[in-house]
């Protein structure tokens, strides 16, 4: 059992809801618009900031950049978003983790207005204190910006106290950029090496594992 952090920091794509179908479809869409070919490893777009994923995994420019992330949000604002499903076991994880005390908030790459709709059309935004978020317009981009943003809004100073829990490696990085420690979760896009790789302070393979870790066994 884990038992000096009173508040966590959660990921969204890949560690609450299972964001795939909706992010891959509405990335084809816009590569096809734009006349690229759809790379074959699509995982590596599940978890990155889209700016970043546009220009390292298709060699776009900024212009293009901008284009791409424009066009994937034509869809993905009215469709895309909510060819989404909740993981099984996160409704019960967030209930007992809010019963047993601890602040839940949300740190994700994901716009905060699309992050918002998300929950609120799933249930899950009367878990969450704080829902935290990219801009729209594409500042506040990265983990370690967007960590930032939760912890002051919170009005949070001793980071001891904090964790961080997700499924991919800027998790782990955006954590340890700001001090935090970070659990990996096994459910999600990310895999135990990466994780590890990363430094992930913590592994968590289940939902139940997670509320286990954090507050004991029933």
């Amino acid at each position: 059992m884990i038992e000096n952090f009173d508040t966590l920091l959660f990921d969204l794509d890949g560690t609450l809801t299972d964001s795939t179908e909706g992010i891959v479809k509405c990335i084809e869409y816009a590569l096809t618009k734009m006349g690229y070919e759809m790379p074959e490893d699509t995982n590596k777009f599940l978890g990155p900031p889209l700016y970043q994923s546009f220009a390292e995994f298709c060699g776009m420019n900024e212009e293009q950049v901008n284009e791409a992330v424009r066009i994937f949000r034509e869809r993905y604002s009215t469709v895309g978003l909510f060819e989404n499903r909740v993981y099984d076991g996160i409704p019960e994880m967030l209930d007992r983790l809010k019963k047993g005390g601890k602040r839940i908030m949300v740190a994700t790459s994901k716009p905060e207005v699309y992050a918002v709709r998300i929950f609120e059309k799933f249930g899950l935004a009367q878990y969450f204190e704080i829902v935290g978020g990219a801009n729209i317009n594409g500042t506040r981009n990265y983990k370690h910006e967007v960590i930032e943003y939760v912890l002051a809004k919170a009005d949070i100073t001793d980071r001891s106290r904090v964790l961080m829990i997700g499924d991919r490696k800027q998790d782990a990085d955006g954590a340890h950029k700001t001090g935090l420690k970070c659990m990996g979760i096994l459910w999600g896009f990310g895999s135990i090496e990466e994780l590890t790789e990363a430094g992930a302070d913590y592994i968590a393979d289940t939902p139940q594992q997670v509320t286990d870790l954090l507050l004991g066994k029933d």
